[in-house]
C-alpha cells in the first residue's frame, strides 16, 4: 500500500480509538452537571452522591482520553506535513485553545471538583462543576471548528506563498457549519454519557445494590437520553444534512448510492450499492423524501454521482454509503430504546421491569458504533480533499515518509492501545463493581 493509505488509515484509527474517549467525557460533564443542579434545587444529598461516582468515571475517562489524543497532534507533523503547511495557519490556532483547554483548564477543574469539595464549599464546588462543563464544551468547540474548515472553509486569505491564512476570525469559528456540526456533535455525546449512565444503573438495580442512586442514574440517564435522541435527529441531523446537501453534493450522493441526478428523489433504506452498473440494488425506498430532507420541498431536484466528475467522488462511495446507513439505522434504534424505557419510567415500572433494565444495560455500547461510523460519514464523504475544495488528500501528506514507517508505527500504535483500552476497562468495571460512595 502507498504511504498515503498508510497515513489515512493510521490517522482514521488513532482517531476513531481515541473519540470513544472524548465523547463520554463531554456527555459526562453535562450529566453531573445537572446532577448538582438537581442536588442543590431538591436538597437531596444522594444527587450529589450521583455527581461523585460520575466523576471518578470522567477522570478516568479524561485520563486515557489525553493519552490517546497526543499521538494525533503529532502525525499533524510526521504524517501530514502538506496539511500543516498549507492550513496550519489557521486551523493552528484551534487546536493551540483546545489543548489549552484540555490540558489545564479542564484537569485543573477536574481536580477541584474532586479533592476541592470540602474546600471549596457547595457554592465553590458548584462553580467548579459548571467549569468543568464549560471546559469540557469548549474544547470540543475548538475540535469541532477545526474540522468544520476542513469541510466549509470560512475566513481564510490565500497567501502570496500559496498557503492559507486567517483573515476573518468570526467567520472561521462561527460560520453554520461550525454550528450545526457542534450541536449534533454535542448531542451524540450527551447520548452517550445518558446511555452509559442508564446501562450502569440498570446493572445496579439488576444486582439490587444502591437502589437509591441506581434509581436516579436510570431516572436521569432516561430523561436526557430521550431528550437528546430526539434533538440529534432534529434539528441538528436535519440542519446537518441540509448543508451536506448544499455544500458537498457528491457527498450526500454517495451516502444514498443515487447515480442519477432527479426530482422528487427517494430516500433509500437499505440497498446494496453497484458501481460497475451505477445503480442501487434491491432498494427498500420511501417515495420522494429524500428530496424533502435535503432541501424542503418535495419536488426539489437532488444531484447524482454520474453527473458529478469521478475526480470529485468520494474515494470509497460503499463505504460512505454504508456507514451512513448504520449510524441512521442506529440513531433510530436508540430513539426506540429511549422511548420504551421512558414510557416504563412514566408507567412507574421501570426500576420493576427486568426485560427493559436488560435492554437498557446491553444497549451502551449502541452509541459508541453510531458516533464512531457518523464520524466516518463526514470524513470519507468529504474525500477526496483534506480542505474541500482547496487542498486534496493526496497533496497533504507528508512526502518524504515511506509507507514502512507508517505501517510500523502503525502496529505500534496497536499495541500501545491494547494495553491503554485493558487498563481502562479494568478501573471503570473496578469503580462499577465499588459502586458510589455515599458521604453523610
Amino acid at each position: 500500500m502507498s504511504a498515503a493509505i498508510w497515513d489515512r488509515f493510521q490517522f482514521g484509527f488513532t482517531i476513531t480509538y481515541h473519540y470513544l474517549f472524548p465523547q463520554l467525557t463531554m456527555g459526562l460533564a453535562f450529566l453531573i452537571l445537572l446532577s448538582k443542579i438537581v442536588a442543590r434545587v431538591k436538597k437531596d444529598p444522594t444527587w450529589d452522591d450521583v455527581a461523585r461516582f460520575w466523576a471518578r468515571i470522567f477522570a478516568i475517562n479524561f485520563v486515557v482520553g489525553v493519552v490517546t489524543g497526543i499521538p494525533m497532534e503529532f502525525q499533524f507533523g510526521t504524517n501530514w506535513a502538506g496539511f500543516s503547511r498549507f492550513a496550519g495557519g489557521v486551523v493552528g490556532m484551534t487546536l493551540a485553545m483546545e489543548g489549552m483547554f484540555a490540558f489545564f483548564a479542564e484537569s485543573a477543574f477536574l481536580g477541584l471538583f474532586l479533592f476541592g469539595e470540602k474546600r471549596l464549599g457547595p457554592r465553590g464546588h458548584m462553580v467548579a462543576t459548571v467549569m468543568l462543563w464549560a471546559g469540557a464544551w469548549l474544547s470540543g468547540w475548538f475540535i469541532i471548528t477545526t474540522n468544520a474548515f476542513m469541510q466549509h472553509p470560512q475566513g481564510y486569505a490565500v497567501g502570496a506563498d500559496g498557503n492559507l491564512h486567517l483573515e476573518d476570525v468570526w467567520a472561521f469559528m462561527f460560520n453554520r457549519w461550525v454550528f450545526w456540526e457542534y450541536a449534533h456533535t454535542i448531542c451524540a455525546a450527551v447520548i452517550t454519557g445518558a446511555f452509559v449512565m442508564a446501562a450502569v444503573g440498570a446493572y445496579w438495580t439488576l444486582m439490587g445494590r444502591h437502589e437509591r442512586i441506581a434509581q436516579r442514574t436510570l431516572r436521569l440517564g432516561v430523561i436526557v437520553g430521550l431528550i437528546a435522541c430526539l434533538v440529534q435527529l432534529f434539528p441538528t441531523g436535519d440542519r446537518s444534512g441540509k448543508l451536506v446537501a448544499e455544500y458537498q453534493p457528491a457527498a450526500l450522493a454517495a451516502m444514498e448510492a443515487k447515480f442519477s441526478t432527479s426530482s422528487r428523489a427517494d430516500l433509500a433504506l437499505i440497498g446494496q450499492p453497484n458501481l460497475d452498473e451505477h445503480r442501487l440494488e434491491n432498494p427498500l425506498v420511501v417515495p420522494e423524501l429524500l428530496s424533502f430532507l435535503a432541501y424542503g420541498s418535495f419536488g426539489a431536484t437532488v444531484q447524482g454521482l454520474d453527473d458529478i466528475p469521478r475526480d470529485q467522488w468520494p474515494d470509497n462511495v460503499e463505504l460512505v454509503y454504508y456507514a451512513y446507513h448504520i449510524m441512521a439505522g442506529l440513531g433510530t434504534l436508540l430513539i426506540a430504546v429511549m422511548v420504551i424505557a421512558a414510557f416504563a419510567l412514566w408507567r412507574r415500572k421501570l426500576f420493576r421491569s427486568r426485560p427493559v433494565l436488560w435492554m437498557l444495560m446491553l444497549a451502551f455500547p449502541f452509541p459508541y458504533i453510531a458516533t464512531t461510523f457518523g464520524w466516518a460519514t463526514a470524513e470519507l464523504g468529504r474525500q477526496p480533499w483534506t480542505v474541500y475544495g482547496l487542498q486534496r488528500t493526496m497533496h497533504a501528506i507528508s512526502p518524504r515518509v515511506s509507507a514502512g514507517d507508517v505501517a510500523w508505527s502503525t502496529l505500534g500504535f496497536c499495541g500501545l492501545y491494547v494495553v491503554v483500552g485493558v487498563v481502562f476497562l479494568y478501573l471503570v468495571l473496578r469503580q462499577i463493581a465499588r459502586g458510589p460512595v455515599e458521604v453523610r
